[in-house]
């Protein structure tokens, strides 16, 4: 029986000739260009039909260059390119015109500012917070890319707007290689108890090392499915991060794997189907 066709809605690109990446620097191992062009070649033979774009966390002068970028690759037909969840900085006063001026580009589906990356106390700040809560008026999701260790942060900030829908990224980024799973565990079903909370299902292959085994890495996504349940979770590749635990087409065929026995209709869900209704696509 042939598998659905997979909506990536974690893809990155990276062209250093048009934007500018402070970070890369420090990441060695994906201090290169990432273009569509290498991305749809492979996707295209494994069953992607189609992706959401998230943002790189480019310089904070060029958020908005991305996204007039990531709009002429989805005009330009080398892929379907079925929305953008663009860089956002809620601590910013001016946030509120800067989420007018996003939520009228017809290709963004949502926002993401990367936690890991400043000191915890940013989103606990009340200006971050009231911004995030303006996400509701447009009903835009923001995604939650925190560490393991952040989740109680991300638990905070998610109650501080219950009207605001949220998606965790990479299972909440679980310690794979280091096996830390009992406060992981803990926390992502803490989180998973807030009903505007989805999980992506995205680029764990990268936090399992260099020997990282189907048995170990399916203890770790399932037990993420079954804590938000089949309708709350959706799959991303996360391409290239994804290629320091064995790229593309080895986190396909793991999740193929993982997710086997799940029902057609399930199965479905997870690869698309929930995909294009958090984003409304």
């Amino acid at each position: 029986m042939q598998e659905p066709a997979i909506l990536d809605s974690h893809l990155h690109l990276v062209d250093r000739r048009r934007l500018d990446y402070p970070w890369l620097s420090g990441a060695p191992l994906l201090d290169r260009d990432w273009l569509l062009e290498t991305y749809a070649e492979e996707a295209r033979r494994i069953g992607i039909g189609g992706a959401i774009h998230m943002e790189v966390d480019v310089a904070d002068a060029r958020i908005e260059d991305e996204t007039t970028w990531v709009e002429e690759l989805a005009a330009s037909g080398t892929f379907p390119i079925r929305g953008a969840i663009a860089a956002c900085r809620p601590e910013s006063g001016d946030f509120p015109a800067f989420l007018e001026r996003s939520a009228a580009r017809d290709l963004v589906v949502g926002f993401r500012r990367v936690l890991h990356v400043v000191p915890d106390a940013v989103s606990q700040g009340a200006l971050f917070r009231q911004n995030i809560r303006l996400l509701a008026g447009p009903d835009l999701p923001f995604d939650l890319c925190v560490l393991a260790r952040q989740l109680p942060l991300a638990i905070d900030l998610v109650d501080s707007a219950p009207d605001t829908r949220f998606v965790l990224d990479h299972c909440g980024v679980p310690d794979i290689e280091g096996g830390q799973w009992d406060i992981w565990a803990r926390d992502l079903a803490e989180i998973a108890k807030r009903p505007n909370v989805s999980a992506k299902i995205s680029g764990v292959v990268a936090y399992g090392g260099a020997g990282w085994s189907l048995d170990e890495l399916t203890r770790w996504v399932t037990y993420t499915a079954e804590t938000f349940g089949p309708e709350r979770i959706c799959w991303g590749g996360d391409w290239p991060v994804n290629t320091l635990g064995g790229g593309l087409s080895t986190w396909v065929a793991a999740t193929r794997a993982i997710f086997a026995g799940w029902s057609a209709d399930e199965r479905a869900a997870l690869y698309a189907g929930n995909a294009a209704r958090i984003w409304k696509l």
